[in-house]
């Protein structure tokens, strides 16, 4: 897949995807061009995503993302101005954003300084692409992009969004997509803030490997039973959603 277009048989999208954290990187890339399922894969480092470029090179179907996840900021905050150099490179951004868990919340400041660069270079060089993380944080992480990020110079896709149905509101306001998992359809509320949500906003994900199914990590091509969840939730049939998400996935990367 180039950077602009998208092979006219792909079947399915998974636009938020850790291939690098899979033990068979290689063979994932493979199966996802096999079984046409076009694949954001997300980086949580910018020293992560040369390599994973270069082994996703050949791919027809996957796109390799820069990022440096909230949840390493602590750490890696040093890292942003590589990720600034390279991000000259790709239009496809992620995994950035913020992240106020317990467990992340003492850099959350740092995390603010780091988000609000890669907003600003984003959209400095314009027409990017971002798969943006927003745990406990969807407040802080609109205001940012309603501050950073003009709708005309990028465009944003909420990563696994649990925030309220007002900050989903707002999301929809501010031109935001919104990548949906199985494991978000779990909850009554996130499954009823989900079926408020514009369906042309709508694309699905795995967050593989960190969602589970049974013989292990969830895969790329796992991504259909999601489908088959939206179409339930949205009560659609199966077979229109699948054409919802490819022509959200369509419109979103054509600039």
């Amino acid at each position: 897949m180039t950077e602009l277009s998208i092979d006219s048989s792909t079947h399915l999208v998974d636009f938020h995807c850790h291939l690098d954290l899979y033990p068979d990187h290689m063979e994932l890339i493979a199966e996802c061009d096999r079984e046409r399922v076009a694949t954001l894969a997300v980086t949580t480092t910018p020293k992560a995503w040369p390599r994973n470029r270069e082994l996703a090179a050949s791919s027809s179907q996957v796109l390799v993302a820069l990022g440096l996840h909230p949840q390493l900021v602590a750490e890696r905050e040093d890292e942003i101005s590589l990720f600034e150099r390279l991000a000259l490179e790709t239009r496809y951004i992620g995994e950035v954003g913020l992240d106020a868990g317990p467990r992340f919340y003492r850099s959350f400041s740092a995390q603010e300084r780091v988000f609000e660069r890669v907003l600003r270079v984003c959209a400095e060089q314009g027409e990017k692409i971002l798969s943006v993380h927003s745990i406990r944080a969807a407040t802080k992480v609109l205001s940012h992009i309603e501050q950073y990020l003009p709708r005309e110079r990028g465009k944003v896709v909420l990563h696994w969004f649990t925030g309220t149905s007002i900050e989903a509101s707002r999301a929809v306001e501010l031109g935001c997509y919104f990548s949906i998992n199985s494991e978000m359809l779990r909850s009554p509320r996130h499954r009823a803030m989900v079926a408020q949500l514009p369906t042309d906003r709508l694309l699905t994900e795995t967050d593989g490997p960190f969602i589970m199914r049974k013989g292990g990590p969830i895969r790329p091509v796992d991504v259909i039973s999601t489908v088959a969840e939206l179409a339930v939730n949205n009560r659609t049939s199966e077979q229109d959603m699948r054409q919802v998400i490819l022509s959200n996935f369509t419109s979103l990367i054509a600039g």
